[in-house]
């Protein structure tokens, strides 16, 4: 294979990772709440602004023969302008022997400093609707009613979102709502978790499901004319918009303020699980092997915890708060395999 053919190649399978995943990497766990059929009155929430140094929660405790594996619980989004003490997080990894990243997704991994070089418009036309048929077209009339009420509170005139996928059209506007309430997806907990692991020169265990692309030339095409039936995931990102805000500021000021008992008492809604199921249920995400991903992910968490209390005195983890207090969570599922939990 010459050096241009594996660009290309290596172009093609970032392409099409960057769609399929779009929903599926770091996302795997939540429930559906149901979309209303008629949005409610929108409005405006004070963007959030927290001042000074926040805690952050305690951590969980597994242990078994001496070994602890100590698990930091983690929501999303937090305040944009929280200043968290991680100095407890950052001691215990100190003295630790690995360190466990959550379960994830990745597609074709392995592509390199040349990722992206070779099919970048493809990836764009990828992120669009197939036969350039704008949002309008292919959702419902009323849904796009709701999407043209949410878009103007939260996105403005923003003319390039008309072309996108439902899905991927859902995500920058949830994103954009997140950005105007004060919040932020991701930022605050990992890079200080790599950061002091690097530091302490810690491991880190990958919990990744990684999927490889045989011929991802053919699968670009076939995804750039598959319609994935996304609107389930478009409604629910947009109730969730409409309905959970104060939700989610109040879930991230009890994060900061390591308030469990508060997060244990709000209800949490989670959008993505739909959303990758509009992906899984495919019939092209089926033939890739999508179909499983939430329980892969979970068994190499699993595996890595089990690995790390039968070798290690003292290791960490950081899993969100769902997989922490869910009946049917990886913690649960620690217990059953017969670990001592305690809580903070």
């Amino acid at each position: 294979m010459t050096l241009s053919q594996s660009v290309r190649r290596r172009g093609q399978a970032w392409a099409v990772a960057g769609v399929l995943c779009l929903v599926a990497v770091g996302k795997l766990a939540g429930a559906q709440p149901a979309a209303p059929t008629s949005g409610p009155a929108i409005r405006d929430l004070e963007a959030l602004v927290v001042s000074g140094t926040r805690p952050g929660p305690g951590m969980w405790k597994v242990s078994k023969g001496g070994h602890v594996l100590h698990i930091l619980g983690t929501v999303s989004p937090l305040p944009r302008r929280m200043d968290w003490n991680s100095a407890d997080v950052e001691a215990v990894i100190a003295r630790s022997q690995a360190v466990i990243e959550a379960p994830y997704v990745a597609v074709n991994s392995d592509i390199g400093m040349f990722r992206g070089l070779a099919l970048v418009p493809a990836m764009l036309r990828a992120r669009n609707n197939p036969a350039k048929r704008p949002l309008r077209d292919v959702v419902s009339a009323d849904l796009y009613a709701r999407w043209q009420l949410l878009k103007a509170r939260y996105m403005g005139h923003d003319r390039g979102v008309e072309k996108r996928r439902p899905l991927v059209a859902a995500q920058e506007l949830y994103e954009a709502a997140l950005k105007k309430s004060g919040l932020r997806m991701g930022g605050v907990v990992t890079p200080v978790v790599r950061r002091a692991a690097r530091d302490a020169g810690v491991p880190l265990l990958e919990s990744k499901v990684a999927l490889t692309l045989e011929d991802p030339k053919a699968v670009l095409k076939e995804l750039n004319d598959s319609d994935l039936a996304d609107r389930e995931c478009f409604a629910g990102t947009m109730a969730r918009i409409e309905t959970d805000l104060d939700n989610m500021r109040a879930r991230a000021n009890a994060w900061a303020d390591g308030d469990l008992e508060a997060l244990g008492a709000l209800p949490y809604d989670d959008h993505y699980r739909t959303c990758m199921e509009a992906l899984t249920a495919s019939a092209l995400a089926r033939r890739l092997g999508f179909n499983d991903l939430r329980a892969r992910a979970d068994q190499a968490w699993l595996a890595n915890a089990d690995k790390a209390l039968a070798e290690n005195p003292v290791s960490f983890a950081a899993l969100p708060m769902s997989q922490l207090l869910a009946e049917d969570g990886l913690l649960a599922q620690l217990r059953e395999r017969g670990y001592e939990i305690q809580a903070p």
